[in-house]
């Protein structure tokens, strides 16, 4: 499915990736999804700052509702304890990738898409396919997000005061 995105919406997931790591969680939900798309160009970013989606506040909003979801800023220990129990040192292996490939090189755990997420991802492709578009782009992207009534990411999106029906006729105006 992926050799199917764009460039932009390839980026947006990558930030989803990195918003997961920089938040300690060990996977990537919904929410990080939704912060992938605000910080990136295009349709999903240009709607949803079209509708008052500001990153700093959609990050804060993002965080509160993930921790009242339950889910932990763990930074990977449990993978980490694991492989320590089998004598790995994850930590030393970070050194040494950082030494020979640059700074950040090497990071562990890499953060597994949620169900909900892949669900998004895979309505993102129905969006797409639907629209007659070849490429997966943003908007596409935001429109699978839009498409899951009870996620993380909606919950963001109306404790932050945005109409899904408006912002979905956004989206398909400006893909």
């Amino acid at each position: 499915m992926f050799e199917r995105f764009d460039e932009l919406a390839k980026r947006a997931v990558v930030a989803a990736q990195d918003a997961a790591l920089s938040m300690g969680h060990d996977g990537i939900g919904t929410g990080h999804l939704l912060l992938g798309l605000t910080q990136t160009a295009g349709p999903a970013g240009e709607a949803l700052r079209a509708h008052g989606v500001e990153l700093r506040q959609a990050r804060t909003t993002t965080a509160q509702a993930l921790e009242e979801a339950g889910v932990e800023a763990t930074g990977g220990r449990p993978a980490r304890d694991a492989l320590a129990s089998i004598g790995i040192d994850v930590a030393e292996i970070q050194r040494r990738a950082d030494d020979n490939f640059g700074q950040g090189a090497f990071q562990f755990p890499r953060p597994r898409f949620s169900r909900r997420a892949l669900n998004a991802l895979e309505l993102a492709l129905h969006e797409a396919d639907g629209l007659g578009r070849r490429d997966i782009d943003t908007g596409h992207l935001l429109l699978g997000l839009l498409d899951q009534s009870d996620s993380v990411a909606m919950r963001v999106l109306d404790t932050l005061g945005v109409d899904r029906e408006p912002l979905r006729a956004t989206v398909l105006q400006v893909s």
